[in-house]
């Protein structure tokens, strides 16, 4: 995965559109997508600044910043917060991940970030959207360390059992499982919380869990409601969850204080792992609790 402003990384001949004044590339969309319909991981894509999306994507995202103006600077909090823990985790001696819900390429993936701690770190990824697995596949073909998985994370066993991931990690040691803005994709029906205890059981102690996941918490119910419908009519529903909720996750594991000075517990992104918590809170980042939690 590398740079999507590169056009070095473009592996497909695609038709051209304007945005923001500049030519930009259309993506090719995998057989059988519906690009009518927007899914998550495009949208995400689009407010992270990227060129992997279509024009039902752009609409989407562009009623949720009607209703939420600050949703792009939570799309960035969520990235900073995964970025930061991956390295956190990787200087902890880890040297393997799985990151579910990878989401399109973007800069700063989870293998770029944790090599620089750990030269060769293994990292799998795995999305269910079709374009993540095409693109991701195509950009890390001649990478020995890491793999693209299209899976669903509802289905642990597939992912915890496929070939490609059990060729890199060896669930003797300890994983990095990274989580992040994928679970409120997940409705209470399919009892998101046992999903994630079984990924956490194949692992071995001394893994660590990073997850974040978005929050209605103190928002208004008109402003939350109005963000939560656009995605009625996207690939995957919305589902907020309360801080009570988000902390039932990471039950069994070992919660690390966010920051210095901190006690253990989730927080909102912007404050994990930041030097001055009090100048990396904002509006943005209280729609998103996380945590990091380390495996007994």
């Amino acid at each position: 995965m590398c740079d999507t402003n590169d056009v070095r990384c473009d592996t497909n001949v695609r038709p051209e559109r304007w945005v923001g004044g500049m030519v930009a590339q259309v993506p090719r969309a995998p057989a059988g997508v519906d690009i009518s319909r927007p899914s998550p991981a495009r949208i995400y894509d689009y407010m992270l600044q990227g060129d992997n999306h279509f024009e039902s994507d752009v609409q989407a995202a562009k009623r949720i910043l009607s209703a939420v103006p600050e949703i792009r600077d939570c799309a960035w909090s969520n990235r900073g917060f995964h970025q930061r823990a991956a390295k956190w985790i990787a200087e902890r001696g880890v040297r393997q991940f799985i990151d579910i819900g990878s989401g399109l390429p973007t800069v700063g993936n989870t293998h770029e970030v944790v090599q620089k701690v750990i030269p060769g770190a293994r990292v799998v990824y795995v999305d269910h959207d079709p374009m993540v697995a095409e693109q991701g596949s195509v950009l890390l073909a001649d990478d020995r360390s890491t793999r693209v998985i299209c899976a669903d994370l509802r289905e642990p066993e597939a992912i915890l059992e496929h070939p490609d991931l059990t060729e890199l990690i060896d669930f003797s040691q300890p994983t990095g499982l990274l989580l992040t803005a994928v679970l409120m994709f997940v409705p209470d029906s399919s009892d998101p919380w046992r999903l994630v205890e079984q990924y956490t059981d194949a692992l071995a102690p001394g893994s660590y869990l990073a997850l974040s996941h978005l929050t209605d918490d103190y928002k208004p119910p008109v402003t939350a409601e109005r963000f939560r419908a656009v995605f009625d009519q996207a690939t995957d529903r919305l589902y907020f969850r309360s801080q009570a909720g988000i902390t039932r996750f990471f039950d069994g594991m070992e919660l690390v204080p966010p920051y210095e000075g901190a006690q253990p517990a989730i927080c909102y992104t912007g404050l994990w792992g930041a030097e001055d918590p009090v100048l990396a809170d904002s509006d943005g980042a209280r729609w998103l609790y996380c945590g990091v939690a380390r495996k007994p």
